[in-house]
């Protein structure tokens, strides 16, 4: 979960009702503003990307979800089902969450995650994993608010930067 700095007016997301909904073509602008906010980095590429993957095709097992509130989007999640990968008998993975900072502690990111677990149920799968990174306490303290805990399994990572470093 990433939170940007602005974007908007909160009291839309305090005052008005949020609605979480499948994206659509129009909500991609929306996104990479909102993206832009909290990264620093405008990646239009990307989001264009993510939205033909994850909100065209296969929408049985791929799932990209937004939160908005008074035609503003200010949540999105993006998640699909992945099979056998690692080993692993097929389970949900979130590969992206992200709300507007002056939305944060309203349920915006737990309504989107729920959407998306109901999706993932839906599609016959019982688990729902994700990456982050060990230090990044926010996301770690909203996905164990969730529910969410340490798996059985472990990240390996190597430098490829520099010859043989790790």
């Amino acid at each position: 979960m990433k939170a940007s700095a602005s974007g908007g007016s909160a009291k839309s997301a305090h005052q008005g009702s949020v609605n979480i909904r499948r994206v659509a073509a129009a909500d991609v602008a929306q996104i990479i503003a909102l993206d832009a906010e909290m990264t620093g980095v405008e990646k239009a590429d990307y989001w264009y990307s993510r939205f033909h993957e994850f909100g065209t095709r296969d929408l049985r097992n791929r799932f990209f979800f937004v939160a908005e509130a008074d035609r503003h989007i200010v949540g999105y999640i993006i998640g699909e089902v992945r099979d056998w990968e690692f080993g692993q008998p097929p389970c949900g993975w979130v590969f992206a969450i992200g709300v507007r900072s002056d939305c944060r502690l309203t349920g915006v990111a737990s309504r989107l995650l729920e959407a998306l677990c109901d999706g993932l149920r839906a599609a016959g799968v019982t688990k729902v994993r994700t990456l982050l990174a060990f230090d990044d306490l926010l996301v770690m303290s909203f996905y164990r608010s969730q529910g969410m805990m340490a798996a059985r399994m472990i990240t390996l990572e190597r430098n490829l930067d520099t010859e043989g470093a790790t």
